[in-house]
């Protein structure tokens, strides 16, 4: 029994010391500690991300400005008149030639452009006023669709420059770790990690968005395109109907 009390007041005292360290380390560290701001604002936070932030932002303006000024034009382009091939039928039945090419000016849109390439042409093989006409569309799709190379292209490079911050970010954490040697603490990595992960999310958030208004914008662009199609074959079958 004397050995089983002497374990018992060992193990008594070893815990009574490292209650008395774990207090000294609390009392250390409170005293030590910095008051720490509990909100950080957006802003904060995209200035603790360094100079990877600046490309990140030129990216993130681009792609909304394209995004914007690419939507209102293919909204513009998507505008249709209803009665604009019946008119054109009609003058192109009753020999008012130069009457339809004026109408396709004052439209002044894609498949009016198109039809008014097709008029400029009648009279020659059916075959030549089809090239003609694809040759304007294709022009077409390609003015409407400016930009949106710059689009992709951020869609996948943001990230990448995300990852870049991260890496960077990381090893000025580490270098500050190293130089801080053995008074080395928490603050002395803040920096680094920080921003590794600032820009890690501000390069993801950049991506999402144009990966997002590239596929809104060329999911528009499909629909102007079917409208290009439609009109041409309604141009084409119109040559080809009988004069009444």
């Amino acid at each position: 029994m004397s050995i089983l009390n002497s374990i018992l007041a060992t193990i008594a005292a070893q815990s009574d010391t490292l209650a008395q360290a774990a207090d000294s380390i609390a009392a250390n560290a409170a005293a030590g500690a910095t008051p720490v701001d509990q909100e950080l604002s957006v802003w904060s936070l995209c200035l603790k991300g360094g100079i990877i932030m600046i490309p990140l932002l030129v990216l993130s303006v681009i792609s909304i400005y394209i995004l914007v000024e690419r939507y209102l034009a293919i909204t513009a382009a998507a505008k249709e008149d209803n009665t604009f091939m019946k008119r054109i039928k009609d003058y192109i039945h009753d020999g008012e030639i130069e009457s339809a090419m004026k109408l396709c000016r004052r439209t002044d849109t894609p498949y009016s452009r198109l039809i008014m390439k097709g008029i400029s042409r009648i009279g020659r093989p059916m075959n030549d006023v089809l090239v003609a006409i694809e040759n304007v569309g294709n022009m077409e799709v390609s003015a409407l669709a400016k930009g949106f190379t710059w689009l992709a292209t951020t869609a996948s490079g943001a990230p990448m420059i995300g990852l870049l911050g991260t890496v960077t970010g990381m090893v000025k954490a580490f270098f500050s770790l190293a130089s801080a040697g053995s008074a080395a603490n928490v603050s002395v990595l803040a920096g680094g990690i920080y921003e590794a992960l600032v820009t890690t999310v501000a390069g993801l958030v950049v991506g999402i968005i144009a990966l997002f208004a590239y596929n809104f914008l060329v999911s528009r662009l499909n629909k102007v395109m079917k409208q290009l199609e439609a009109k041409t074959m309604e141009f084409m079958d119109l040559l080809n109907e009988p004069v009444k």
